[in-house]
């Protein structure tokens, strides 16, 4: 009888465990499946995926030039690691995690706090640098008119007064934790209302500084480059103690993890690494020129003063625009008085001979130097179009004849023939023997009628053009 008792008991038991087995397992879980894919695998593939998002600091165009002290530093990684950089923008914070996990990404690149509930799902780099979180309010609309002792009056200092008050905060933040532990500590309701989410931090100040919203948070350094621009906004109020600021790898990216850490406790011990900080988190007045120019790639939407005639005789060679506009960066960053050693003048940095050929009487003429300069690009493109039938692999061959001319082209393109790479592809195959026309073997061969060329500038305007190209698609329309 006994027996059976316990055997009952021991089956009740049993049947609770497993009723109460799914719920205990969420709360517990701190594990995620992820990609296979360590650092070993990157180099193999010759590119690390960096996931970050966009904003007037991580990354963003700037006067046709891709920049964010996020990007500046990975591009160091991979140049570091040597492999080549991709960068995807993710515009949700939550997502970032999701595509690191399964592959999407290898690393995210971008301003996270470091918390306990993120270490369950990354495992976290060494922090970069460290912030505070502080409450974003409005000063009083007469603020300059009045003295202050009477602005703190009207301004919540005391964290305990933000009972009852709704703040209005990024979705998938850290900023959503500290709030709710606030609102424990004070033992009172604080509303949070989480944005949607693809509104950034900045948006949301945006929204406090133009009475849309009372309150959000932000991380101080964010918020002091924000004040810069939006003077009626209050940073001072503190929300935290000082928190780590850094990226993520998969849990099971070791490899990666570990050089990764490596290279940014050598880095922080650089000048560089400080030059790169203060130029993004302490230029406050260099932030307030970005976020008021109309070059400013996430509000103003345009890469240069100079966008519509580009658009406008883009047309004529069936390429898409923003090619056009990288082109133009690369040869005079925008300027129509730039002037190369070689005499090379005006936006497309044209040659006198060629500028000639076009009719170009001004050189200095945005007009006469993007019609001339396309025109000659359109020749290059019926040049190449039986030679190299797909247009996308044509359009590195026109760069390429832009920038060192045809001849050298067709030089490395019978090179390529003969030695077996393939002469209607531009990248390791005829880019690699516009390289080896500088060694006498090849510039000697029989195939060859221009002799040498150093085609090491050639090689890298062609990526570079093409890089800065797809910088431009992710911000651009």
């Amino acid at each position: 009888m006994l027996i059976k008792k316990l055997h009952i008991s021991f089956l009740s038991l049993l049947l609770a465990a497993l009723l109460f087995l799914p719920a205990c397992s969420n709360v517990e879980e701190t594990t995620v499946d992820s990609a296979d894919f360590d650092l070993d695998k990157i180099k193999e593939r010759g590119k690390i995926i960096a996931l970050t998002g966009y904003n007037a600091y991580s990354y963003f165009i700037y006067r046709g030039k891709p920049m964010g002290f996020e990007y500046d530093l990975v591009k160091r990684l991979a140049k570091h690691l040597d492999v080549k950089l991709e960068i995807k923008v993710v515009r949700e914070i939550g997502k970032m995690f999701e595509m690191l996990n399964n592959g999407e990404g290898d690393l995210i690149a971008f301003n996270l706090t470091v918390t306990k509930e993120r270490a369950k799902k990354v495992a976290f780099t060494h922090h970069h640098h460290t912030s505070r979180q502080v409450l974003i309010q409005r000063r009083p609309q007469n603020w300059r008119q009045i003295k202050q002792h009477q602005i703190e009056r009207k301004l919540i200092r005391n964290p305990i007064d933000m009972e009852g008050k709704t703040v209005h905060l990024r979705n998938g933040s850290a900023y959503i934790q500290r709030i709710k532990n606030l609102s424990d500590e004070i033992g009172g309701e604080i509303n949070i209302v989480e944005a949607a989410p693809d509104v950034s931090v900045e948006e949301l100040i945006r929204k406090v500084a133009d009475g849309e919203i009372d309150y959000t948070v932000s991380d101080d350094n964010i918020a002091r480059l924000n004040q810069a621009y939006y003077s009626n906004i209050d940073i001072a109020t503190h929300l935290s103690f000082p928190q780590r600021i850094a990226w993520a790898a998969r849990k099971n990216s070791v490899q990666l993890l570990d050089t990764v850490n490596s290279w940014i406790d050598e880095m922080r011990k650089t000048s560089d690494y400080y030059v790169i900080y203060n130029k993004y988190y302490k230029n406050r007045n260099a932030y307030a020129r970005r976020v008021k120019s109309e070059y400013f790639s996430n509000t103003g939407g345009r890469i240069s003063q100079y966008d519509e005639l580009i658009k406008q005789y883009a047309d004529s060679l069936n390429w898409d625009w923003r090619i056009i506009a990288s082109v133009i960066y690369q040869e005079s960053q925008f300027r129509t008085n730039a002037k190369s050693w070689a005499g090379a003048q005006g936006l497309m940095q044209l040659m006198p001979e060629t500028a000639a050929i076009y009719g170009v009487s001004d050189m200095n003429d945005p007009y006469q130097s993007l019609k001339a300069g396309i025109s000659y690009m359109e020749y290059l493109d019926n040049f190449w179009e039986e030679m190299v039938p797909d247009s996308m692999e044509r359009v590195k061959f026109v760069l390429a004849s832009y920038n060192i001319g045809p001849g050298h082209i067709i030089d490395a393109r019978n090179l390529a023939e003969k030695y077996g790479a393939d002469p209607g592809k531009w990248f390791d195959n005829v880019e690699a023997y516009l390289l080896k026309k500088s060694k006498d073997r090849y510039y000697n061969d029989e195939v060859v009628k221009l002799g040498y060329a150093k085609g090491t500038e050639t090689v890298k305007y062609v990526k570079e053009v093409l890089e800065r190209y797809e910088h431009y698609r992710k911000f651009i329309s």
